[in-house]
């Protein structure tokens, strides 16, 4: 098993949720890490708290030239590429009956599209580090909500992605894997007005109730999982449930 410390890791969407705690636990175990989203007084806010280890750059990961703008500013910080986190994402909800063209093509163009993108253009560089690349999928692939739909067939289309990279890119000994986080407190459904500021503890209080564990996890614990993925050498194309056992179909109530 390789080490975190020393590793040049990049996290697109580090300014809040999971990116920013996989960030802090890459800095916290000796990692340089670059981390990009569209908010400059977020992504600052967390290198500023982070300190010289976390190098911030405004960057929308669905703009080509922004993509290579954070690949290269990533190596000339770490020196090198080790691992991918491609976590910037957006949450997408509609009913059948209401779905809108234009929003279904601006998911995939956010959630999967850049992704697949990014990765693309890192593979040089992580071929010369035995790199990883780990998506960030979701349990709505193992428990159907309804007018989730647009979301849920985005992280869908990240697992089978996840397999065909794997496969395609385990002769370079680049490892490609996807973990499928359960219900974190984050931004998410706050920037997609799934629910508003007053709402959240009783939304997350009545979540939590559908993971077996009986709470929803934190950022932290996803990060875990996310590091073992990026330092384990034999493990590649899996799609890691990190979920307190909502997928299980079980519940607390």
């Amino acid at each position: 098993m390789k080490l975190i410390e020393g590793m040049s890791i990049l996290v697109t969407g580090g300014g809040s949720g999971i990116g920013e705690s996989c960030a802090e636990y890459f800095v916290n175990h000796g990692a340089k890490v670059t981390i990009c989203g569209r908010r400059e007084e977020k992504i600052f806010a967390v290198s500023e708290k982070l300190g010289a280890l976390c190098k911030p750059v405004v960057a929308d990961v669905t703009d080509f030239s922004d993509r290579q703008k954070l690949l290269d500013a990533c190596i000339a910080h770490g020196g090198k590429l080790n691992a991918l986190v491609n976590n910037a994402a957006n949450m997408y909800r509609s009913s059948i009956e209401e779905y809108s063209e234009e929003v279904l093509k601006d998911a995939f163009n956010t959630n999967v599209i850049s992704s697949m993108m990014l990765s693309s253009i890192a593979v040089p560089h992580l071929e010369k580090t035995d790199g990883a690349i780990v998506f960030i999928g979701s349990t709505h692939t193992r428990r159907a909500f309804p007018g989730a739909s647009p979301y849920a067939t985005t992280k869908a289309a990240l697992e089978g992605l996840t397999k065909v990279m794997a496969a395609e890119l385990g002769p370079k000994n680049i490892r490609v894997n996807c973990v499928l986080p359960g219900a974190v407190i984050t931004e998410l459904n706050l920037r997609a007005g799934v629910i508003k500021e007053s709402e959240v503890e009783e939304r997350y209080a009545s979540v939590a109730k559908l993971h077996a564990l009986g709470r929803v996890g934190t950022g932290t614990e996803v990060a875990e999982s996310i590091s073992h993925l990026i330092t384990s050498e034999w493990v590649t194309g899996v799609a890691m449930e990190v979920d307190g056992g909502i997928g299980l179909g079980v519940s607390n109530f």
